[in-house]
């Protein structure tokens, strides 16, 4: 059997409580995925990037975008309001990164600024954002 390829991923989302929980859950949905191997590139509140300048901060999340296969964007609404985001969404640009955009659980509106950057937009299931991710990362 060949063996699989590893994907590295940037998981674009917000600290807040409820948006938080979506990257968490994402993260379980691909650890247990079958056949389907990955590296985390992604800020997670648990481990910070511990920038102290918003400067600082956009370097260190270049540093991280740069090197992976492509960036997943979970497009709830809050992404319009999100700086941060957007800045992780323009990094990805910068370096032709794919980006896929995620449509949480139960979200009927998509934000316009995702429907534009994004190669494919899935709903929240294992099977398609996987699909989608083999399909268009680098």
């Amino acid at each position: 059997m060949p063996s699989l390829k590893t994907y590295d991923l940037f998981i674009s989302h917000v600290w807040r409580n409820d948006q938080n929980s979506e990257y968490y859950r994402l993260v379980r949905f691909l650890k247990e995925a079958s056949y389907f191997k990955w590296r985390n590139y992604s800020v997670p509140e648990h481990d910070p990037l511990g920038a102290k300048t918003d400067k600082e901060l956009e370097a260190k999340l270049d540093l991280q975008i740069k090197p992976v296969n492509c960036v997943l964007v979970l497009s709830g609404m809050y992404v319009n309001y999100r700086k941060w985001i957007q800045k992780e969404i323009e990094i990805a640009q910068k370096y032709n990164k794919p980006i896929i955009g995620i449509v949480p659980w139960g979200q009927e509106r998509i934000p316009q600024s995702v429907l534009d950057i994004a190669k494919v937009m899935v709903r929240w299931q294992t099977s398609s954002i996987v699909d989608a991710i083999r399909r268009y990362s680098l």
